[in-house]
């Protein structure tokens, strides 16, 4: 991904104008109509924007919570919710369930009622998901909110992506994207960071004869970010790209100088666009889909230059998108990329999502005995630890301290930095060559950890594995990007997102049953799928810097 330039270049505008708004005299025609490149580019890049990226902050952070926040509750509800490992991994994976089941009916609704609208009921519908998670008082209960919550929340998630990309110009969507790489690389610090703040407290009330412990008001907590994001969204327009698609240039044109005159300090008035195209008939029910994973195709592509409007209208002139995907040599391809995020995913997903409890259980071991902690002592712990759990007889307790979440927090940092790596070296060594490097170096650390002896090596091989594993998966839409022409690039984004949140659901609940079997298979697991994922990655086409079809 580029940088935001921080110098004037030759034949393009100054940062100031660039930041502020753009000389118009040469560009702009004030008696014509103007598309919608033209008219958002009017608007300049200021105060809406950064408003609009701030308001984004708190809808990131509700999107990692959702998916994230069982993992750290797991050592702590193992007693008050008698969970045995299977039931641990199918609470890992059962949002994923719900965004898989959720997803196609989400695009569909985004392109009839709109962008904003959809923001703003499914995070209220997220928030009140996440309070009923944190209310429940059994396991089925818990899975169902769980569930729920994955089903709602997979649709923000997506029309967030094109809500940004659509109040933005050409010139900054890439850095745009770059911008939420960051904030969801600081969301995934930020969770367990309040982890150590709220679970190691000893709290145990009631309210409404229902009984409350840490970790039903961590989860309670965890719903902020949703109900935030309800509030903060009502206050902004409609985006005006739908509302253009839609006929309601009147609208968007209002919408336009909102922008405008909050960017550059001017009157309404001054605006210099006068009237928009109309796109109406663009706009047909077989490509109604398309628009939310197009404008993540197009944030993911490192061209700024690759409009909107050139994705979609490809995607109309190809309506037969399916059997063109069907054909030589995309088939194949198409096959090969959606395996290789099917195991990137499984591997990445189940060991970030297990490590909470994984390091839990170290910890808790720790206190208990001087012996070894090496990574097989811990999972026979935990396998001998969950069999006492579902005892009647047995006394249940959980030894949860700070120390708990703090190595939590140091491989969500090594997450960010890789961001920040394969977003400064993905240009520079390309798509094919951050996989195979990613995956090779995840896919050791995966078998190094059998002979993690001492619980710092475990944090320092597991936060490799986890950077390294980041890393090699945000080049994975790169290589669709690159890889297939524009017609087919909306088909396999959603693919590749669906297959990889299958492969998540599978680790999870893979990952438990290993466990039971001895230590060296979830390891075998781990390094396996990565080295899979090399193989894949090397029998690709290269596509680094080649032109996008």
């Amino acid at each position: 991904m580029e940088s935001i330039p921080t110098t004037p270049v030759e034949g393009m505008p100054s940062q100031k104008d660039k930041w502020h708004t753009i000389n118009l005299n040469s560009e702009v025609d004030n008696d014509a109509s103007a598309d919608f490149e033209t008219a958002v580019k009017a608007c300049g890049f200021g105060r809406f924007n950064i408003l609009l990226l701030c308001v984004s902050i708190p809808a990131i952070m509700a999107c990692v919570f959702e998916t994230a926040v069982m993992s750290y509750i797991l050592p702590s509800a193992e007693c008050d919710l008698s969970l045995d490992l299977v039931d641990k991994g199918i609470l890992n994976a059962i949002a994923y369930a719900g965004m898989i089941v959720s997803a196609i009916g989400w695009g569909y609704l985004a392109d009839r009622k709109g962008r904003r609208n959809l923001l703003i009921f499914g995070y209220l519908m997220d928030g009140l998901c996440v309070l009923c998670a944190a209310i429940s008082q059994s396991i089925v209960q818990l899975m169902v909110a769980k569930f729920f919550g994955g089903f709602v929340i997979s649709g923000p998630f997506a029309i967030l992506m094109s809500y940004l990309a659509e109040f933005h110009d050409s010139n900054h969507r890439s850095h745009i994207m770059m911008i939420v790489g960051i904030m969801f690389a600081t969301a995934n610090i930020s969770l367990p960071v309040l982890a150590l703040l709220i679970l190691p407290n000893d709290w145990n009330f009631e309210i409404f004869n229902m009984n409350f412990v840490a970790w039903k008001v961590f989860v309670a907590v965890s719903a902020i970010p949703s109900i935030l994001s309800t509030i903060l969204f009502g206050m902004f327009p409609e985006s005006p790209r739908f509302l253009m698609s839609q006929g309601r240039n009147d609208e968007a044109m209002e919408t336009f100088k909102k922008m405008y005159a909050l960017n550059t300090g001017k009157l309404k008035e001054t605006y210099p666009i006068k009237s928009l195209n109309e796109e109406t008939q663009q706009k047909t029910p077989k490509n109604r889909i398309a628009t939310i994973a197009t404008t993540i195709t197009e944030m993911n592509n490192p061209n700024p230059n690759l409009q909107h409007e050139n994705d979609t209208s490809e995607a109309i002139k190809q309506p037969n998108t399916f059997r063109v995907l069907c054909s030589k040599p995309y088939l194949g391809l198409c096959i090969m990329v959606c395996i290789m995020q099917f195991f990137v995913l499984l591997g990445l997903n189940t060991l970030r999502l297990w490590l909470p409890q994984l390091f839990a259980s170290l910890n808790e071991y720790k206190h208990i005995s001087s012996e070894s902690t090496s990574m097989c002592t811990v999972l026979e712990y935990s396998v001998n630890k969950t069999e006492l759990v579902k005892d009647p007889t047995s006394v249940c307790n959980v030894i949860i301290t700070p120390a708990s979440y703090t190595n939590n927090i140091v491989v969500a940092c090594a997450m960010f930095i890789a961001y920040l790596v394969a977003g400064t070296l993905i240009n520079a060594l390309g798509t094919k060559r951050i996989q195979v490097i990613g995956l090779a170096a995840a896919g050791t650390c995966g078998c190094a950890l059998y002979w993690s002896y001492s619980s710092l090596s475990t944090l320092i091989i597991s936060s490799l594995y986890v950077a390294f594993g980041s890393m090699a998966n945000t080049s994975v839409i790169g290589s669709s990007v690159n890889l297939f022409p524009t017609s087919l690039r909306t088909m396999i984004v959603s693919l590749t997102l669906m297959v990889g949140r299958t492969g998540s659901i599978f680790g999870n609940i893979l990952f438990p049953i290993f466990m039971s079997f001895g230590c060296i298979p979830p390891f075998i697991m781990f390094g396996v799928v990565m080295f899979l994922g090399v193989v894949l990655a090397a029998s690709l086409p290269n596509s680094h810097k080649v032109d996008l079809k």
